[in-house]
């Protein structure tokens, strides 16, 4: 049995490591031309429901533990002139702990086996062969068989379109990320803004979302309710250049609080425009042999803080699965397919609000009602 897995993000390394540890070779396959070719997000809260049982599956969590940003737990809401309307400061319980991503990424990279993951890899094309057997083929003219593939390349999957016609769709907001770094000394009304951990920042239709890394680092994303072509040259889908861009947004916020628009403005990097796309609520697919997929590659949704978690629980509970039935991959797909859909639709039916609360008519008030709710319930 060779198993092969496209795309090296959390999910896909989770789903390596739970079966290396189990003894099953596996084989990963990524775009980028190494760990550092890109920045890996920002921080992220692993739930202790669904990420750090993951974690706990690959034999990780004391590694996870020393990742663990103190004190980021923290969150406050402003409105645009600077306001604090909520503050929570962290309670020191550590039950949804932060780490940041691209260290989580290279942990799980270093308890892979060398030459597990082949770096450069971009697949072009995926067919089926028959009798559950795959061919993929890459940009540097590679070609692969393999008798189980799993699908991990994100939004844009290649594997996808083996199992099913949906495409992902635009959910109608824009963000744009941008890094302040040796922000107390550097950018002091801002890193006092942001606070100890997280901040939004909210009006409607637009806002801040920045959250306090390590070193001082203050990691922003402004996120306006835009069409799609918003910041693309006319007629030609080509984004504005770095300059333009961060005079457009900065003109999004004209008149807000000057701690809040240095976000934008004082940025120590070129900002980086992201559009949000979602696939069809309830996506699923009939059972294919030798194929299926995880993460955002099978259920791609708006950032709502369990997109990274829901991933490394696929990546876990399908290793277990196919750890569980060596001698039937089919049943092991089969197993982990049926309670993956089930835990997407959970998660769906949870959070189709939270963008019109950040975003609505009453914004912030609504975004601190429902937490000031939350905190309660």
């Amino acid at each position: 049995m060779t198993i092969t897995i496209i795309g090296a993000g959390l999910g896909g390394l989770v789903l390596a490591r739970v079966l290396h540890v189990h003894g099953i070779p596996v084989t990963v396959h990524e775009a980028d031309p190494s760990p550092a070719a890109r920045r890996q997000g920002g921080l992220l809260d692993i739930h202790p429901w669904n990420g750090q049982p993951a974690l706990e599956a690959a034999g990780l969590t004391e590694g996870f533990r020393e990742l663990v940003l103190a004190g980021r737990e923290a969150y406050r809401i402003m409105d645009q002139q600077g306001t604090v309307l909520l503050d929570r400061p962290d309670d020191g319980t550590g039950e949804r702990p932060e780490v940041p991503r691209g260290e989580l990424r290279q942990l799980l990279l270093d308890s892979l086996p060398d030459g597990t993951v082949h770096w450069g890899r971009k697949a072009t094309g995926v067919r089926a062969l028959g009798e559950g057997r795959h061919e993929v083929s890459f940009a540097d003219g590679i070609t692969i068989m393999t008798s189980v593939l799993v699908g991990a390349d994100g939004a844009w999957s290649k594997v996808r379109p083996l199992l099913s016609d949906a495409t992902p769709e635009y959910f109608g907001v824009a963000v744009v990320e941008t890094f302040l770094f040796d922000s107390d000394n550097r950018h002091p009304a801002a890193a006092k803004a942001v606070g100890a951990g997280a901040l939004y920042a909210l009006a409607p239709g637009k806002g801040f979302l920045a959250h306090r890394e390590r070193g001082g680092t203050l990691h922003s994303y402004a996120q306006l309710m835009k069409p799609q072509d918003w910041l693309a040259k006319a007629k030609a889908e080509v984004e504005v250049d770095a300059a333009t861009m961060t005079e457009r947004v900065a003109e999004e916020f004209d008149g807000w609080a000057p701690e809040l628009t240095a976000l934008i403005s004082d940025s120590d990097t070129p900002p980086v425009l992201r559009r949000i796309f979602t696939l069809p609520a309830g996506h699923r697919w009939d059972r294919a042999p030798g194929v299926t997929l995880l993460g955002d590659a099978a259920h791609l949704r708006p950032p709502n803080g369990e997109g990274a978690n829901l991933a490394m629980q696929d990546g876990a509970e399908l290793g277990q699965a196919i750890a569980a039935h060596p001698d039937d991959v089919e049943a092991a797909l089969t197993r982990y397919e049926q309670g993956m859909f089930a835990r997407a639709a959970a998660v769906e039916a949870d959070d189709d609000d939270i963008y019109p609360i950040m975003f609505g008519d009453d914004a912030p008030h609504g975004m601190v009602a429902a937490l000031s709710s939350a905190e309660q319930g």
